[in-house]
């Protein structure tokens, strides 16, 4: 089972990103599919979440009319579509899949806003 994000990197504010989480070992079209967070010294947090339909989706406040997920089940892939970016929006991006009781993680893409 595996879960390995990718599209990371620098980015000025203002600038845009996607990053994307290739699944494999499992059915992840069975999957709700999740992005988080976790800035340095501060608690990961929930960034996005999409069913695994594709019909609920979830954003936090913070990023809201800023950043886009989606999910290709044929391709076995989730992305996060990231515009408008802010310094404050720099931090590990991790995937995460669940079904309950399964949850399994990525190990993390970084995300850096900085001029």
């Amino acid at each position: 089972v595996q879960l390995v994000e990718s599209g990371g990197g620098l980015v000025q504010p203002g600038g845009s990103l996607r990053l994307s989480c290739a699944a494999s070992g499992f059915t992840s079209s069975s999957y709700a599919m999740y992005w988080h967070r976790q800035a340095p010294g501060k608690e990961r947090e929930l960034v996005a979440l999409i069913s695994s339909t594709g019909g609920n989706i979830y954003y936090a406040d913070a990023v809201k009319g800023r950043f886009t997920i989606s999910r290709d089940n044929a391709k076995n892939l989730v992305y996060l579509q990231m515009n408008s970016l802010k310094p404050e929006d720099t931090a590990v991006y991790y995937c995460r899949a669940q079904r309950l009781p399964t949850t399994y993680w990525g190990q993390g893409t970084q995300v850096t806003v900085s001029s």
